[in-house]
Parts: C-alpha cells; structure tokens; sequence
C-alpha cells in the first residue's frame, strides 16, 4: 500500500568499502581488495532490489575481509532475502569475528524461528531475554522475525511459562500488546491476570484489560474496566489521556472527550476535545466548546485563534472562520491560517476569490517555501473538487515550475494519476522522484505496489519493494506491498503470512481487504469474511476494500 511521503537519505557503502576505495589500489590491504568487487556488486544488486545477489556479494565480502560489519550487514541481508543457508553463515562470520551482545543473539533468534527450530529459538530468546533490556530486542525479534503469528505466540507462552519476563509493568504492557496484534486472546488473557496479579492497583493493567476485551469485541466488558479507573484520572494528566484514548478506540467519542474536559485544559486537550466532538458530530456540544473557546480569545494569540477558526470551519460557520483566521496576528500559525482561509472561501462559494488568494501565497516571496509549495497542492484539491481536471493539473505543472521535481508535487500528481487509471504517468513520476532521491522509501514502495497492484510486471514490483524493505524492514505498509506482490505471483501462503504481519503492526482498512482477499482465493471464506467486516469497520468507503469485494464476489 502507498505510505505518506518521507525523504530518507540512504547510507552511500559501507565504511569498509570507503576505506578501500580511498587507498591507491597497489597499496591496497589484500583481504579489502579481495572484498572491494563482491562488494560493490553486492550494493548495485541491493539499490536494484535483488536481495538474493546482494546476500551473495555481503557473504563474498564478509569472507574475503574477517570484518564484522561486513558480516553483520551480510547477515541482515540474508535474513531479508529469506536465504537461510547464508545467513547462517554470515552470522557464524560474525560471531568469529568478535560479534556479540544482543544484536547476535537476535538474529539467532530470528534465524532459528525462520527455519522452524523452536528448541534453539526458545534457547536463544532465553539468553536474549538474560541480558540488561534484553525484552526490548525479544519483542521485535518475535514481532518482526517469526514465520507467522502463531510461532510468536508459542515463543511469547514459553517465555511466560520459563518466567523470563522481568518484573516490569512495561515489559508485561508491551508483550500483553503483541499477544493481542498476533490473535492470540487466551495468552492475551494470561498475561492480563499475570499483570493483575503482580501489579495490584495498578490502572493501566485495567487500560490493558479494556483493549483485549474490544479486541476480543466485548465493549461492555472494556467500559466496565475503563470505569473502574474513572476516578483515578481525575489528577493525573497520562492516565487522563490514554483512558480518553482508549475510550476513542472503543468508538464512545463523547465519553474520550469528556474525560479529556475533566482536567487542567490548554490548547492541546482544547484542540483534541474538538476533534473528538468533530468526529461524533456533536455539534451541540463542539458549538459549546466553541463558545468557551471565543469568550477566552481575547488575547491575539495565534494557536488559538487558528484552532477556533478551525471549529467554526467544521461547524461551517464559515465567516466566523474567514475571520478568525484573517485574526492570526503572526508566528508559523499566520500561514496555515492563510491556507485554511483560501479552502473556508471556496466553502463560501467565492472561489474565484480562493484561488486569488492561493496565487497571491504561491507568488509571495516572504511565505516559506513548504507554504508556498502547499499552496499549490490546495489549489490542485480545490480543482479536483470542482470538476477541473485540465486546471488541477495545470496547478501540479506550475507547482513544478516553481519547485523542480519537488517530491511531494510529484507524489501527489502520481497517486491522481493512479485514480484516474493512468499509470504511465503515475510511475513516470515516481520514477522521477527516484531519480533525484533514489532511496525514496516512500516512492519505492508506491512505485512497486503500483506496478503490483496494476500491471502485470510482478517481478519488477518485486524489487522495488525490496529496495524500500532493506530500508524499512518493519514498516507496516510496506510488508503489506510485499505480501501484495507475493499474492500476484501466485505464492499464496507467503503472501498470507506477510499480510498478516503487515495487519498486526497495522490496522489498516487496505490491509484488511488484502488478508481477506487472499484469504478467498484459497478457499478459507469464513476468515475472509472476517477480515472484509473488519475493513468496513475501519473504513467502508476503502478502495482496495470495494474492489476485493467486487472481485470476489462477498
């Protein structure tokens, strides 16, 4: 799936191969010379997005030099690219070469779990867990690095039944939460009595109860947790704040912003309370918060009067908002404010006068360059929304005259063409990106679930997103793209595997629709149903979601 756009800078080689392309080549140290070409062929094969070829050039390298970066690198890379047999060699490298600590020990773990061997896996994660913090490494080992949800679980209850957790209500906190993200309720369950009974009185573990009872889908129960630590948050801000949260995630909006009301309030709580009221489309009790707001504002201060122009936008009191956001008296907040007022014009029907104001902010050489840029990017929204493809794109074209190959222009004109079916287009200008940031994680991504999702050039898809998963491992999103072009060239069960994964990090209505679409195809209905409900609940109107349903049929 696209993911919002970011600017990573990618590591040029490793410093290995700097030192040994700094020396004159006869002077050259043997091992490094050995090194120098199975490296570099190594880094063109990772920047093309071949994992195998670069696990084979890091394994060549790490040999040929006995440097423990090498072979760390080399064992990642394998790991990566699902090459067991090398990693299992590079990681024997690394351990000879003085390789050790919680790093080793990991990618034992995760190599052991990737070839089934859970007595060694449960051995290595022993140790790991031993060490000063170690419950840190192991949940991401068994978060990220298990062949599926139910090899972590399995570990997680061996680890519980060994009593490797140590006597800190965060570490049982964080594995309570990755029992719930890899489906498993009863250990879920186990873990919630454990922390019960180890942390008495203690009201996050109630926070924790209150989410796997909505995981589970019994909301009563979880008020009744929420409840009981209602007083507690009275005096203190946190708990305040994440029992507002989690009431947010059980879908009682009005009781989150209630709860955010009962304390101290500044503009942070003010601003979420009227997202939250916004959300639930109170607008009785958003027009009481507004008022409040208003009879406070008598000072010019900026964060205050851009957030009450922002309620009165949604309450679509639209001239209020015109001019509390004209009454932003400076600071970063001016223009936002200015940007906002230009979108509260063409609610009001003057959008000549909109996209007057939004060329005088392009054109103004005072606004800074993410303003003017966003300016631009308004007014193509706008367009769209009037019905003016030739205009919008017009405004995508000027955008670029003004900011050459600026990437969040040109990813913004590529998703548009991606809606409108258009894909030479869309990836010409992913490929632009790429070509002044090559290591573009977010446009590596869109790029290769683009051409997974529609075309049929799977294996190009497949190492682009390659290229953004050595960056980006554990990203959500892009273990979902991965999954996606594992399901279109037919490798189902991998596929599952992964998007699975991808929906555990992330709930996500595009995700869900995926699971449940491989799901379909390989005859298991009941869970693809599931999954489909799922998606509708979080966003009905999904795209991937409407397609998936069309597709199969349910």
């Amino acid at each position: 799936m696209p993911m919002p756009l970011s600017r990573p800078r990618a590591a040029v080689l490793a410093a290995a191969l700097l030192a040994a392309i700094s020396m004159p080549t006869m002077a050259a140290p043997d091992p490094f010379g050995r090194a120098l070409e199975p490296l570099l062929q190594a880094e063109f094969a990772l920047q093309a997005g071949r994992l195998d070829e670069a696990a084979k050039g890091y394994l060549e390298a790490a040999e040929a030099a006995g440097d423990p970066v090498l072979s760390e690198r080399a064992t990642r890379i394998a790991l990566l690219a699902k090459d067991e047999e090398r990693a299992a060699r590079a990681l024997e490298l690394w351990r000879e070469q003085g390789g050790e600590g919680v790093d080793v020990l990991a990618a034992e773990a995760t190599l052991a779990m990737r070839r089934g061997q859970d007595r060694a896996a449960r051995r290595h994660l022993l140790r790991l867990m031993a060490t000063p913090d170690g419950w840190r490494q192991t949940l991401g080992v068994l978060g990220a690095g298990a062949r599926d949800p139910e090899q972590a679980a399995e570990l997680l209850e061996y680890l519980i039944d060994r009593d490797a957790i140590p006597t800190q209500l965060q570490a049982w906190l964080a594995f309570g939460g990755l029992a719930q993200r890899v489906d498993a309720p009863e250990l879920a369950e186990r873990i919630v009595a454990e922390v019960v009974e180890r942390f008495p009185g203690e009201p996050r573990v109630a926070l924790l109860r209150a989410s796997q009872l909505r995981e589970a889908g019994d909301k009563d129960k979880a008020l009744e947790a929420l409840a009981a630590i209602d007083a507690q948050a009275e005096h203190d801000a946190d708990l305040r704040l994440s029992l507002a949260s989690e009431y947010d995630a059980l879908g009682e909006l009005g009781r989150s912003e209630r709860t955010l009301a009962r304390g101290p309030q500044d503009d942070q709580t003010y601003a979420l309370r009227a997202s939250l009221l916004a959300r639930a489309e109170d607008n009785d009790a958003l027009k009481a918060l507004y008022g409040e707001l208003a009879r406070d504002a008598v000072r010019p201060d900026p964060q205050r009067r851009l957030l009450l122009g922002q309620v009165a936008e949604f309450l679509e009191l639209h001239d209020e908002a015109l001019e509390w956001y004209r009454g932003v008296p400076g600071g970063p907040q001016r223009w936002l404010a200015q940007l906002r007022a230009t979108n509260v014009l063409h609610e009001l029907g003057r959008a000549d006068e909109a996209y007057a104001a939004l060329g005088d902010i392009q054109d103004d050489a005072e606004a800074p360059e993410t303003v003017r840029r966003d300016a631009y990017l308004l007014e193509a929204s706008l367009r769209e929304k009037d019905g003016q493809p030739e205009a919008e794109m017009d405004a995508f074209a000027r955008a670029l005259a003004a900011f050459p190959d600026e990437p969040e222009v040109l990813y913004a004109r590529a998703l548009t063409y991606e809606r409108r079916d258009d894909i030479p287009r869309a990836e010409a200008d992913f490929r632009r990106i790429l070509v002044a940031e090559p290591d573009s994680v977010a446009a590596l991504n869109a790029l290769g679930y683009t051409l997974a999702d529609r075309t049929d050039r799977y294996q190009e898809a497949l190492e682009l997103i390659n290229r953004a998963r050595a960056a980006a491992p554990d990203n959500a999103a892009i273990i979902d793209s991965y999954g996606w072009v594992l399901y279109r060239l037919g490798r189902n069960e991998e596929a599952l595997t992964e998007l699975r994964r991808a929906y555990a990090l992330q709930k996500d209505a595009e995700i869900a629709a995926h699971v449940g679409e491989v799901l379909w195809v390989m005859g298991r209905r009941d869970e693809a149903r599931r999954y489909f409900d799922e998606a509708r609940e979080i966003d009905p109107d999904n795209r991937a979601l409407k397609r998936a349903l069309e597709k199969t049929g349910a």
